[in-house]
């Protein structure tokens, strides 16, 4: 399989959690992960997202929690995609504190994905962005 300009990551967790972990320490440690394991070129694009979380329905159910969402474009093995999964908890254990509950999913983004400015063609503008001009000057 050729190279691919790729991965989507999303990382949420507890806001409880805010402070206790170096992000940027993770996700420098994650990005070159994801792109070796993956067979990747390009950049990782991440998101952040600290969330009110809820795990069970025991008291409180304030456990603090960190998900990891890999996208990736179609094409790997699930053994590869389940490789990549491990890799990433080991990574979450090292800089996240214990008592956390670690998950990470990796998979496949949907055909109707798309990237601007992308790598692989010319630049365009986004969707729409031609209607909305012509919107804004019609008489």
């Amino acid at each position: 399989m050729g190279k691919v300009f790729m991965p989507h990551l999303t990382v949420t967790y507890s806001t409880q959690l805010d402070g206790a972990f170096d992000r940027a320490a993770l996700l420098k440690e994650l990005h070159p992960l994801v792109v070796e394991e993956s067979g990747t070129t390009g950049v990782c694009k991440t998101l952040l997202r600290p969330e009110e979380t809820w795990v069970g329905d025991g008291p409180g159910g304030l456990t603090p929690l960190v998900h990891v969402e890999v996208g990736l474009m179609p094409g790997r093995s699930e053994a590869t995609k389940a490789h990549l999964s491990e890799s990433v908890l080991a990574l979450l254990a090292r800089h996240v504190p214990e008592g956390a509950i670690l998950s990470v999913e990796v998979r496949d983004l949907a055909a109707s994905y798309r990237l601007f400015p992308s790598t692989r063609g010319p630049a365009r503008p986004p969707y729409g962005s031609a209607t909305r001009a012509t919107l804004r000057t019609a008489p």
